[in-house]
């Protein structure tokens, strides 16, 4: 296997370096010293968008886990960690109305307590959260206790907001006397991002990603120097540069990945994207739980549907065991149920319902771009390796850095948060990535890719959140199984024409954003509205 991801991988460079590899330096270079950070463009790093963490949520879970380790780590840098003796925890608007079922206060207290999103282990969270929650002791950074109790020390602002945005988090720490050591505010903004209350700005790529805030400042240099090797702030720049560099768009991001890593590293690194997500199905396919955790008792389907599938066709009445003289008023005859000529797009359903029913148990994920649309992306992905493709390593080069690109383009144009955007930034922005990706490994041209994207996203404008009684699985999980569906029928709709379309994506975007915008509160992940009403809990 691992020969046979070598053999791709290599072709896969081959054909970016060739023919054109002495033009590059110049034009590189040239790039690099006209391009100024307030051209804030939309590059970064493809496992920035894609990274691993835990469900439920990436802007409930993941996003507060990582300030909340940001925070203490802050407090050991300055060295006043062992002054601390108190700490109070604010969660505001969305953090607050869907925060429970979204396992926000557990992530912020193991995040208090060092854990990372992308390490954590996922078997012992809730023992430990019982073991705070029994002993009131919490220790920071695993190295120094106070006393915390949850009921008292976090405290949750349903009808409150911070004005920058709606996934506001404040941490106090106080020492002996009760005086308030340090104050930090942080909003998490989706996918995992986490940034603070003085850096957001509409189109600005200044996150946290590592926990260390010294290292913030050289971070934003590279995001906005560095890596903009072949910037592009929108979809048409982005086609610009494919037409101006003879490039493929997952062959720009490649590129762009090179001013922070080698070539060995992206590689190993973007099959460990993939290899969580895999496993993520793989998890959900065989989990032998019953119900998913939650009020709502929702029962798992993908255990079963993978049975189904892989035990063949279902058993059919035979029409003929009905006696003739039954009235046909009374008993009508069954007719015999009839089966696609392929499963495939049973297994398609399957892979992202078994990602979802994971993510929804907090599981360990693949935030791509987020964790409400953790299985639209992972799904496509494995239905074209089980399917179509004939060079496994190659495609899934071409597919994750191809959708990277288009998520890039929304995580600036708009917003990747449901609690911005509504679902349309979730599975919505899944679904246009999941397009552009499938028609790339499909052989779409850019110009067709863009097209995929584009169509991908119109017919998800609009989409709500409204998850049921807080908890990422009502309709959370079916949306996704459709999601992925649609971004297949989105890039075949797009490979079927020439590249030319009346709608393009920047436009798209931008009705995305502004709809977002118009959108009412109550139906941007706060379980005000939507199906979250409408649906009795018993």
């Amino acid at each position: 296997m691992k020969m046979g991801l070598s053999r791709g991988f290599n072709r896969f460079l081959s054909h970016i370096f060739h023919p054109f590899k002495n033009q590059w330096t110049f034009s590189y270079t040239k790039k690099l010293l006209t391009t100024k950070p307030e051209d804030n463009h939309a590059v970064v790093s493809t496992f920035d968008l894609f990274s691993i963490g835990i469900g439920p949520s990436s802007s409930h879970t993941v996003g507060p886990m990582r300030a909340a380790k940001i925070f203490v780590t802050d407090l050991k840098n300055r060295g006043i960690l062992d002054k601390v003796t108190r700490l109070r925890i604010d969660l505001y608007g969305s953090l607050a109305l869907t925060g429970v079922g979204h396992g926000t206060p557990n992530a912020i207290l193991l995040g208090m307590e060092g854990e990372a999103p992308e390490k954590v282990d996922t078997y012992t969270i809730k023992s430990r959260i019982s073991n705070i929650n029994e002993t009131e002791i919490l220790t920071l950074d695993g190295i120094k206790t106070i006393k915390f109790n949850i009921k008292k020390h976090l405290v949750f602002h349903y009808y409150e907001s911070l004005p920058q945005h709606p996934n506001g988090m404040r941490f106090i720490a106080f020492n002996e006397h009760g005086d308030p050591l340090i104050t930090s505010e942080f909003f998490s903004i989706g996918g995992g991002f986490v940034i603070e209350a003085n850096t957001i700005q509409h189109g600005d790529n200044l996150f946290y990603k590592a926990y260390d805030k010294s290292s913030v400042d050289l971070q934003r240099a590279k995001q906005n120097k560095a890596v903009a090797v072949l910037p592009f702030r929108n979809a048409e720049e982005l086609l610009d540069v494919c037409k101006r560099e003879r490039m493929t768009i997952a062959q720009v991001v490649y590129r762009n990945e090179l001013q922070w890593r080698t070539s060995e590293q992206i590689k190993n690194k973007i099959m460990d994207i993939w290899i969580t997500m895999n496993q993520s199905i793989q998890n959900g396919c065989i989990n032998t739980e019953e119900y998913l955790p939650g009020n709502l008792k929702v029962r798992r389907r993908a255990p079963g549907l993978y049975q189904k599938l892989i035990s063949g066709p279902p058993k059919v009445m035979d029409n003929s065991l009905v006696p003739s003289t039954t009235s046909y008023k009374k008993v009508i005859p069954r007719w015999s149920r009839k089966q696609l000529i392929s499963p495939a797009f049973d297994y398609l359903s399957l892979y992202a319902i078994a990602v979802k029913e994971e993510n929804a148990s907090g599981g360990r994920v693949v935030t791509a771009p987020t964790n409400g649309a953790a299985g639209v992306i992972p799904a496509v992905l494995k239905y074209f390796l089980e399917f179509i493709s004939e060079n496994h390593a190659r495609d899934i080069m071409e597919f994750l850095f191809t959708s990277a690109a288009i998520g890039m383009l929304y995580k600036r144009g708009a917003s990747i948060s449901a609690a911005e955007m509504g679902c349309q930034g979730e599975v919505g922005v899944a679904c246009s990535m999941s397009a552009a990706g499938f028609a790339a490994v499909m052989g779409a041209t850019p110009e067709q890719v863009e097209n995929a994207a584009e169509i991908g996203m119109e017919h998800n404008l609009g989409l709500t959140c409204d998850p049921i009684d807080g908890l990422v699985q009502i309709p959370c999980i079916e949306r996704n199984a459709l999601g992925a569906v649609k971004a297949i029928t989105a890039a075949q709709l797009a490979l079927n024409g020439d590249g030319y379309h009346r709608v393009t994506l920047d436009q798209v975007i931008e009705t995305m954003r502004q709809t977002g915008l118009d959108m009412q509160s109550k139906y941007k992940e706060t379980s005000q509205g939507g199906l979250a009403v409408n649906v009795p809990l018993c």
